[in-house]
């Protein structure tokens, strides 16, 4: 798959619709949705796994923290009859069924509505991106995936298995700073591998230049150009949980968003980092195709030049004038030929001495 179609979603298909309107944009997985529950305390835990929506998931009565998570958004159905279940905004709704999304944070007041991107490495083809859509309560966390499989979500759920760390102890705020944890962390296993991809460009660079090269420059400057978008809006967001202007978000859990933002700064400078980088080595491309192309003008040049004399010598003695003294010469063909020798000769040590050989 080429990086551009890659990082490009068509938003068209809305074109025309009224607000709320539930369209899937984005790849559509096979199959419905799956849904997975995790309710916890500090001292129980209770995990159930739907196919099917058939009754809404959170119970009227519940103690602790739920976690609810949705694989695949692109079953409309599924998110409008969890919308219709626990009051979500239509806007809300229609915000997850569109993958296009720009990392944001929304305060709903009963809950924060919160998009931001999960990157995972993906080998050869740089990395992949996956929307995730949180919805943020007093005590219940609601997270929509597109359905790619896996997620970085894996030690969070062994936490919450184990009960390692303060993650059972604490309310649904906290859980949203591990998932949005797991995510940031995820861009720096992104970035280390970028960072490889972008050395190895390097020093093909600097030793064997070609025309691949480039396409490899321009595909990595789009994975920065993706990444750069991604991060800057998710500052904006985890700024405002840091902040806790909600009522949903304790003071005990702002010390742990500031981290996240603190990382969160880390990737940006890295990614900016990584742009300069790029640009550089575009300008570094250019340079050194310029300046291969002018050492083989200078190649040509000199050997024409070379031959310069030689030429003007074969068109004197190729001229068809009757009276021309040398051509009665006995070993007039062999002079001339030494005279053409020596005079390449002279030429060529002449121009390895000013170093232009």
């Amino acid at each position: 798959m080429r990086i551009g179609k890659k990082f490009h979603k068509k938003r068209s298909v809305k074109s025309g619709l009224p607000p709320g309107s539930l369209v899937h944009i984005g790849e559509t997985s096979s199959g419905s949705a799956e849904i997975d529950m995790i309710t916890y305390d500090s001292v129980n835990i209770e995990e159930r796994h739907y196919r099917q929506l058939e009754e809404c998931v959170l119970p009227p009565e519940r103690s602790g923290v739920t976690w609810v998570n949705v694989e695949g958004v692109h079953d409309v159905e599924v998110i409008r009859r969890l919308g219709d279940c626990h009051s979500f905004h239509p806007l809300v709704l229609e915000d997850i069924v569109n993958t296009v999304q720009r990392p944001k944070i929304e305060d709903y007041g009963d809950y924060l509505f919160i998009v931001l991107r999960m990157l995972r490495p993906n080998g050869e083809s740089g990395f992949s991106s996956e929307q995730l859509s949180i919805i943020l309560g007093a005590d219940y966390i609601f997270t929509f995936q597109e359905g790619i499989k896996g997620d970085p979500f894996d030690p969070v759920r062994e936490r919450i298995r184990s009960s390692k760390g303060k993650i059972r102890g604490m309310g649904s705020d906290y859980l949203a700073y591990a998932l949005i944890d797991s995510i940031v962390d995820g861009y720096f296993s992104v970035l280390e591998e970028l960072g490889e991809r972008i050395v190895d460009v390097e020093e093909e660079l600097a030793l064997t230049p070609e025309h691949d090269t480039l396409h490899l420059i321009n595909d990595l400057k789009k994975e920065i150009i993706f990444l750069r978008k991604t991060v800057w809006p998710l500052r904006e967001s985890v700024a405002v949980l840091e902040r806790g202007d909600s009522d949903l978000l304790h003071d005990s859990t702002r010390v742990y968003f500031r981290d996240v933002y603190d990382h969160t700064v880390q990737v940006i400078d890295t990614v900016e980092t990584y742009r300069d980088l790029l640009s550089g080595m575009l300008d570094l491309y250019l340079s050194s195709i310029s300046n291969r192309t002018n050492e083989v003008m200078k190649f040509l040049t000199v050997i024409g030049t070379i031959f310069m004399p030689m030429t003007f010598l074969v068109g004197v003695y190729g001229m068809n004038f009757k009276h021309m003294p040398e051509l009665e010469w006995q070993n007039g063909y062999f002079i001339l030929w030494g005279v053409m020798l020596a005079i390449s000769l002279l030429m060529v040590v002449y121009f390895r001495k000013k170093r232009w050989l």
